[in-house]
């Protein structure tokens, strides 16, 4: 084996070697911005979830006052 067969293997070797890096460097990134959207998707979720019911809380109480007068109206 002469010095430039040798050389060539070692570039194919530090080739591999920067590929693979780069591909695990991309899967973890990939992973990293899922793992951001499902929180965020969930922190979006859960305050849709808590607007609704404060919204229907505001509701109940309106309507049960608007009730009150209303029926202090009717007499």
């Amino acid at each position: 084996m002469d010095q430039k067969e040798i050389e060539e293997r070692l570039h194919a070797v530090e080739v591999a070697q920067a590929t693979g890096a780069a591909t695990l460097a991309g899967a973890q990134a990939t992973q990293a911005a899922t793992q951001a959207g499902a929180a965020a998707t969930n922190a979006a979720a859960h305050a849709g979830t808590i607007a609704t019911v404060v919204a229907g809380s505001v509701s109940l109480i309106v309507g049960v006052f608007l009730g009150i007068v209303i029926r202090s109206f009717g007499k």
